[in-house]
This record gives C-alpha cells, structure tokens and sequence, in this order.
C-alpha cells in the first residue's frame, strides 16, 4: 500500500507541474511578469508561489527540514497582498522563480522516497503530497483563466473534444426525493469543508440532463433578458447596469452573429456547448426567466452522486473508478466545453451528463461547512471564507485536473465572478403527487 500511495502521489505532483511548465512556458518574460487583469495574479507570482506553498508544507510541516527561502512566505502569502497589488512587490524573477521552485520539488522527491504514510493527519494515506498536487493545479486553473484574459495572439492549443452521438436526451429527470450520503469520510484526499459525511434529506426535485448551453443562453439575451429587471437579484441588476452588461464575458455581436474570444481566438459562439464565463446573477437571472431555479448544492450532489438503486453514494456519476477522458472533459485536454450531451459513459445512474468536468455549475447555496467541520490543516483554506458572501460551484471544468475534481469537491466564489470557466444547469421542484399519484 505504501509504494501504491507513494506512486500515486508522484504522479499526481509531477502532473501538476508538467502543467505548470507547459502554462509559464509559452510566452516570454514581459508575459509573466505583467498583469493581465487586476482580478489576476501575474503569471510569474502564481508560479513562485505554488513553490513556497510546497516548501512550507511538504519540506517544513512533512520533512521537518529547515526553510529554504523564509524571506520570501509574506511576498507569496496570498491574504496579506490582494492580487491587484501583486505586480508591484519584490518578487522573484521569472528564471530565478523556475529554479525556485525546482529546488523545492527535488527535495520533496526525497522526501516522497521517505516518508511512510502514517503518524498523523497530514501524512496518513499521503494527504499532505495530495493536498500540495491539488493546491498546483487549483493555480494551474488560475493561470489558464489569466490566458483567457490576456490579450495578443495565442499561446495555447489542444483538440476540440471527441464528439459524441448518442441522440436526443429528455431535458430533464426525476431525483427521487428521500436522503441520502453527502460530503465523505473516507476520501483519503478529500479538503476540510467536503467533511464530514452526513446525512441529508432533500424533496425529490427535476434537473437539467446537461448544463444550459450558448443556444438556450441567446434565447434569453434575444428575449431581453438583460433589460428585464424582474429576472434579476437586486445586486445582479446594479452589476449589469453599472458595468453595461449585455452577454456573457468574452461575448460580442457583429450583425446578427454572436462572436466570443477563446484563449486569443476569435469564433463564433457554438450554440451546442454549455455556456460559458456567467455569474451566479446571470446564471439565476437565466434560471428565473426560464421559469425554473439552480439547484441547491445538496440536491447538485444527490444528482451526482447518489444510485437509488443501491442507496449508496458513489465517488462518481458512473461509479467509484477515476475519471478517463472517456467520462469526462477534464485535466485541459480540450480548450473548451464539449457540446452537450457529450460523455454518455459519465452519466449518473438517473441519466445526468456532464456533472463532471466542462464548466463549473453555480449553485443557489451559499458556501458554509457540513455539521461537525473540523477546519484541517489551516483555517485559510474554508473557514474563512464561510457565510453568505460566497455561492458554491461544483463539478469542475475543462481546466480541472481530476486530483481537484471529484463528486464531493467544493468550490466557491464571489456571485459577480464572470472570469471563471463557471456555467450552469436549472432545476424545478417536483410536483406534488394528485389524486391517481402521477404527480399531475
């Protein structure tokens, strides 16, 4: 088991900083060292960054070794200088961040070698070489929404993803309403505010069978959507106003073509691919309007998770193995979305596809802990950001690695967030059984 562990952890370390590499590598200098947004780190910060976060805990905390750069943890500690103010610290070079972070990593492959994988919380079932591998690609994600952002010609490219035709799917299923298993108890590398597992019980509701996708979305910009303000929370509607917000971020019309701009590449928008770059005040506004609601986070979960015929709630949509690119858009492979519908083998037991990968889906729930959250190994990472200020996401995107990507994994952020590869999908309360119990 030791060697399996160890083995899965270099894997998953030496993945993420394949990707590293591959994101710092493909423009010049200027291009790490600038900021492309004020919502966004320079590149070159993300990554010296992701070295120091490695330093403190792998080499210091795990391998109980002595700091290798101690000056530098207040220019990459990420509460004490908001991103906006970034460009303008002290810090490290782009090559001298690259040997940095180097340095790091071949010491903690000597620790990796070592280390038995027992003694404690933060090394039992190698938790802390998985916490430090989904910390890099969190930031891999990160620098890949910097890309979008950038300005100039491409720097990234991949294949569209497999298409896949599998025929017509019913816009939406039926999930039995009853209890079930959320959050985990037992995923080795499950974050703090994904546990503990507990029982939930959730009135049985209807969900989209994919995400909404750029056709239904230009329905209701074509509809008025944005000029209606009783679709609209009351923040969301001084958001559009304030910031003269017509359509989806990266979106812009030309005659009656719906054009985007895609990692440097203009296109015109696929009506077929989940929408893409919407707020939670969007994504809730689009949901009102088409006489529906985002689903709360439980009942996202339900969907993905739970197997009625069992009862049991599994890793998975399809069941408890990893994802292969055959269940889901995930790890960067593909630039983008795939259309909807796509990934028939990665549907959930009721039918649901594309829970998994290609956007992440806003919630209507507001990011708080499951009973008994114990904040573990640092309150920076959840507890702080608890409360109503933050809406959970779920399902990862194309930009997500499947060591950060499973069906208890919980994301957030702010409801105004249009930069993030966020999208979603629509829910409605099942109807009350009538006199024969057919619900009509």
């Amino acid at each position: 088991m030791t060697d399996q562990l160890r083995s899965l952890a270099l894997d998953a370390l030496t993945r993420a900083r394949d990707r590293t590499a591959a994101l710092t590598s493909c423009v010049d200098d200027p291009d790490l060292t600038a900021q492309h947004s004020p919502l966004m780190s320079p590149l070159v910060w993300d990554l010296a960054h992701i070295g120091n976060q490695e330093e403190q805990w792998l080499l210091r905390q795990v391998g109980k070794g002595e700091a290798l750069r101690p000056e530098i943890d207040s220019l990459y500690d990420a509460f004490e200088h908001p991103r906006a103010a970034r460009p303008s610290l002290p810090l490290l070079a782009p090559a001298e961040a690259r040997i940095y972070a180097a340095d790091v990593r071949g010491r903690v492959l000597d620790i990796l070698e070592r280390t038995a994988f027992e003694g404690g919380p933060l090394v039992d079932a190698g938790f802390a070489f998985g916490m430090i591998a989904q910390h890099e690609q969190q930031h891999d994600e990160t620098m890949l929404i910097t890309h979008q952002l950038r300005k100039g010609p491409p720097a990234l490219s991949a294949p569209a993803p497999p298409a896949h035709d599998t025929g017509p799917l019913p816009r939406e299923v039926l999930v039995p309403g009853g209890t079930f298993t959320m959050g985990t108890s037992t995923e080795p590398w499950a974050l703090d505010n994904e546990r503990p597992a507990h029982r939930r019980i959730v009135p049985a509701f209807h969900i989209d069978t994919t995400p909404v996708t750029c056709g239904e979305y230009q329905a209701f910009i074509e509809d008025g959507g944005y000029h209606e303000r009783r679709w609209w929370a009351a923040e969301g509607w001084d958001q559009i106003r304030q910031h003269d917000i017509g359509a989806p971020l990266f979106w812009r019309r030309e005659g009656g073509t719906w054009l985007r701009r895609r990692f440097g590449v203009s296109e015109e928008v696929p009506p077929d691919e989940p929408v893409l770059h919407v707020s939670w005040y969007e994504a809730d506004a689009y949901a009102r309007w088409a006489g529906r609601r985002l689903p709360t986070e439980a009942e996202w979960e339900k969907a993905a998770r739970h197997d009625p015929h069992t009862g049991r709630a599994r890793r998975y949509p399809w069941g408890d193995s990893d994802p292969t690119e055959t269940h889901a858009n995930l790890g960067q492979r593909h630039l983008r979305p795939a259309p909807a519908g796509s990934y028939p083998r990665g549907e959930s037991p009721l039918g649901v596809r594309q829970l998994i990968g290609d956007v992440w889906e806003w919630t209507s729930s507001d990011f708080l802990p499951y009973p008994g959250f114990v904040a573990f190994p640092y309150r920076e990472y959840s507890e702080v950001f608890f409360g109503g200020e933050h809406k959970v996401l779920r399902g990862g995107s194309f930009a997500v690695d499947p060591v950060a990507c499973r069906g208890t994994f919980r994301n957030w952020d702010l409801p105004v967030r249009r930069q993030i590869f966020s999208g979603f999908r629509t829910a409605r309360d099942a109807q009350p059984a009538g006199p024969d119990g057919d619900g009509r």
